[in-house]
């Protein structure tokens, strides 16, 4: 009887810690279990992830402090890649005139030396009366066809600085290096025309024009042009750019013409860029786990296939001279002070958005 009191006692002892030991176990499994990923709301429209260390290092972030690079605004325009053909055929006028005027010319010359040889020999009575007068005729006649075909050949040069100004018409009329790589295509030009009432108190040397493939191709520029373009009505430039470009006669393009003083930027390499409806974003570290993504402007792409951006102490102001580029005028401004994500940004973007996905299926 004894025995079997005990062994009753026992199992109650062991029902009783098994139960409290289940009951604790599942007090635990409703307790809120911490998220290795966070994700929370910002001004406007960024957003702040916070990661564990654990993902961190599956995931492969690391991070780097942007290079310092000057920072030059953009100003956006219309380019038109023009058809050269009137150009070519104005060279060809220009050069049949020189022709005829050097053909002109030799006339002239070998009748001015008969002409001045029948005139000593008339005076010494070597030649007839008859003969020195059919030489200065034919002098005289030589002499007036000069004349016409140099007339002909400055109405030629005459046309080419009429229709493409100074500095073209003047490689026009003397053949120069420009004409001759525009006319052979190792070069195409390019008129930029800028919106209506907006005007430069110089043109930039150089520039870059945006290919309708997003295209980058760098310009020079040539002179300002001669007329403008009648669908814009702006002021006008003509640029040259590489025929190996890409840029093709009659396509139209975005110009992009530095304006003002260059300023403070940072260089964002490619890797540190990740793309979420048609905008480019970074992920900077404001803390030990925590990222913040961030809007950056897409105006002024860098060398390494990133961009360079205005650091924050020089937000982009309107200048009297000319507005800003689409792009520019929504930069905010890069901070000097938190560290960019130059790899496993896209990884953050991923877990950014699975974070939420969760969130909203909860």
């Amino acid at each position: 009887m004894l025995v079997l009191i005990g062994g009753l006692g026992a199992l109650l002892v062991w029902g009783f810690v098994e139960g409290r030991g289940e009951a604790t176990a599942e007090a635990q499994r409703e307790q809120p279990v911490k998220a290795a990923v966070q994700v929370t709301r910002t001004d406007g429209a960024s957003q702040t992830i916070t990661l564990s260390p654990d993902l961190q290092r599956e995931a492969d972030i690391a991070v780097k402090q942007p290079n310092a690079v000057p920072y030059q605004r953009q100003m956006q325009g219309y380019g038109s890649v023009l058809d050269l053909q009137s150009f070519t055929d104005l060279s060809n006028t220009i050069a049949t005139a020189k022709g005829q005027l050097a053909v002109a010319q030799a006339k002239l010359n070998a009748s001015q030396a008969a002409f001045e040889r029948a005139r000593v020999l008339h005076d010494k009575g070597q030649a007839s009366t008859a003969q020195f007068q059919s030489a200065e005729a034919t002098y005289q006649s030589d002499e007036a066809g000069a004349q016409a075909a140099r007339v002909q050949t400055q109405n030629a040069s005459a046309s080419a600085y009429q229709a493409w100004g100074p500095v073209l018409g003047r490689s026009l009329a003397e053949g120069t290096t420009l004409a001759g790589s525009l006319i052979q295509r190792r070069k195409v030009l390019v008129q930029v025309t800028l919106p209506v009432g907006v005007a430069l108190a110089k043109a930039p040397t150089m520039a870059s024009i945006e290919t309708t493939t997003g295209q980058r191709v760098g310009i020079e520029y040539v002179s300002a042009a001669t007329r403008t373009d009648p669908k814009i009505q702006g002021v006008s430039f003509f640029y040259t750019a590489d025929a190996a470009s890409g840029a093709l006669p009659g396509m139209n393009v975005i110009a992009l013409l530095p304006v003002g003083q260059p300023t403070p930027g940072m260089a964002i390499p490619g890797t540190a860029v990740v793309w979420l409806q048609g905008n480019a974003w970074v992920y900077l570290q404001t803390a030990a786990n925590t990222f913040t993504r961030r809007e950056i402007p897409t105006g002024l792409p860098a060398a390494n296939g990133g961009y360079v951006v205005p650091v924050l102490p020089t937000m982009l102001r309107p200048e009297p001279d000319a507005p800003a580029s689409d792009a520019d005028s929504a930069a905010q401004g890069f901070p000097t002070n938190e560290p960019l994500v130059v790899t496993g940004a896209q990884a953050l973007l991923s877990q950014e958005f699975s974070a939420q996905i969760q969130v909203g299926g909860d």
